[in-house]
């Protein structure tokens, strides 16, 4: 921590408050507006006059003479009297200003405690400050959406680190008790033994870099390279070639080149989550997976759509929260660790895009991607 402020946040002087400027800046502006009528008086008003006083003669001797006071005479009587009206004038604009900028800077009042508590660890306080829309309100407004906003990530966040932290001491739980049983046992056979703990270790590692896809899209930090999202169905589709064959499943792939700006790496673990997705969560024999790319002028969609069982809304609306698995048949399958549409939700966003999930109506389910072009036009594939 830095001396005399948080870590991070750099040590500065005090200095004037914006009330305080602002009333300096009300009481200047009003001293030169005044300091301006005085000039254009004594330029266009008081040149006029002769510089010294005058005594016309008089014809009629019995008439009083009149006496014209000069420039100097009017100076002298007007000029101590203007010094009394600008003295005044600065005390009301200080005075005024300071009353103005207090009125109209008390919103920054609210925003202000309101950061305070924010600072604090409570998030769910909410300025709603109250009269009609202005910069100040415009602001509050912000920062409302901006606490509902964090809230709501910082809750996820949490549900996901319980939710992971339990998934991570599943397996390590697991080996954990193969090795005691194993010291208990001597007859146990080794090669047994060896082959379960790979398969819970092998879970373990996949649950880790599940995590660690899904941080790096949260993240963002990735460079952006044109892709051709038809291309990595083709490498997906090669990849997963081997367990959809085991499981009896076809893909059917068609549409056009799509051109999209993003991260080849991440577009293809997105595209390889989505048809290991359908592999997995198809009927058991003979099913399909109907893979779709089109071109539009709003960009592209990559559309997956796979035979299975029938799947009512309100699952379909929880599939990609983090650590869902589908049904039950696939649950008690173990196939994957809960994170694929996670991780396809996270990077689909991370590239601007919009994911949709829907039950076919033969049974199965249908997730749209659309994403941005990265080029446009595109070229029909054969």
């Amino acid at each position: 921590m830095s001396a005399g402020g948080r870590a991070g946040v750099p040590r500065r002087r005090r200095g004037l408050s914006i009330r305080a400027k602002l009333a300096l800046s009300y009481a200047g502006f009003l001293m030169v507006t005044s300091g301006m009528v005085l000039a254009v008086v004594w330029l266009f008003l008081l040149r006029y006059v002769p510089e010294q006083a005058a005594i016309p003669p008089m014809d009629n001797p019995n008439l009083s003479p009149v006496f014209i006071p000069g420039r100097d005479d009017l100076w002298e009587a007007f000029a101590p009297r203007a010094a009394w009206a600008l003295g005044f004038l600065l005390i009301l604009g200080l005075g005024g200003g300071w009353l103005l900028a207090g009125r109209m800077l008390a919103p920054l009042t609210q925003i202000r405690a309101a950061t305070q508590t924010a600072m604090g660890g409570s998030l769910s306080h909410r300025i709603r400050l109250p009269g009609p829309r202005d910069e100040f309100r415009d602001l509050a407004d912000s920062f409302d959406e901006m606490l509902e906003r964090l809230e709501a990530h910082v809750a996820e966040q949490q549900r996901f680190a319980a939710n992971a932290s339990h998934e991570l001491r599943t397996p390590l739980a697991i080996s954990q008790t193969l090795l005691e049983v194993a010291r208990n046992d001597p007859q146990l056979d080794p090669v047994q033994l060896i082959d379960r703990l790979h398969a819970v270790n092998v879970r373990a590692i996949d649950l880790t870099e599940a995590l660690l896809m899904l941080s790096r899209a949260d993240r963002r930090t990735f460079a952006s390279e044109p892709v051709d999202l038809s291309l990595l169905v083709d490498e997906a589709v090669e990849t997963l070639l081997p367990l959809a064959e085991k499981r009896r499943i076809t893909f059917y792939t068609s549409g056009d080149v799509a051109r999209v700006m993003g991260s080849r790496a991440l577009l293809l673990q997105m595209v390889t989550n989505l048809l290991h997705n359908a592999v997995v969560h198809n009927l058991p024999d003979d099913g399909g997976i109907w893979v779709t790319t089109r071109a539009h002028r709003r960009g592209v969609e990559l559309s997956v759509e796979n035979s299975g069982e029938p799947l009512p809304d309100e699952l379909v609306a929880t599939l990609t929260e983090p650590f869902r698995r589908g049904t039950d048949r696939v649950r008690s399958e173990q196939a994957g660790v809960g994170l694929g549409l996670t991780i396809v939700r996270s990077i689909v966003q991370a590239h601007d895009g919009a994911l949709r999930l829907a039950p076919r109506p033969d049974g199965g389910l249908r997730i749209s991607v659309q994403l941005p072009s990265g080029q446009a036009g595109s070229v029909v594939r054969n």
